[in-house]
């Protein structure tokens, strides 16, 4: 079954209230028995002696989101899944906030884990999502992932 490709970008940061209202919706999804929850979050690494304010990310959209369609289809089809969310933001985003929220669920939790972790793993590895950091002193360089 084809599901449709999903808009997985939020504007700035990704607020603890999204995401606890994320989860509490799945209240009423009695067949889950588990959730597994990764989130991003700005570090404020200190690199070359100056420190990250922030960082501002930027994608070739339609690009990304096609190329994510055709991860979530290979992940449901891979692990037992009764749902998956994907929330990255784009523009900036502050030390200390959420960038990226990823939600799996399952009725037993090693599908749920696994699948959140590959998850993650192929968003970094595979979308066109560029992160500049914003240091403190206002100058900026384009972020390596790791």
């Amino acid at each position: 079954m084809s599901r449709a490709i999903k808009n997985i970008f939020t504007e700035g940061a990704i607020s603890p209230v999204f995401i606890s209202e994320s989860i509490a919706k799945h209240a009423t999804k009695k067949d889950i028995g588990a959730h597994s929850i990764f989130l991003g979050q700005i570090r404020e690494d200190v690199v070359d002696g100056k420190t990250v304010a922030a960082i501002e990310y930027t994608a070739y959209e339609e690009m990304v989101l096609e190329k994510m369609h055709e991860i979530r289809e290979d992940i449901f089809l891979k692990y037992n899944l009764t749902c998956m969310h994907i929330h990255h933001s784009l523009g900036t985003v502050s030390a200390g906030e959420i960038c990226l929220f990823v939600f799996t669920s399952s009725k037993h939790r090693i599908a749920a884990m696994e699948a959140c972790n590959e998850l993650v793993e192929r968003i970094k590895s595979e979308l066109q999502i560029w992160g500049r950091e914003i240091f403190n002193d206002e100058s900026h360089q384009w972020k390596v992932n790791k």
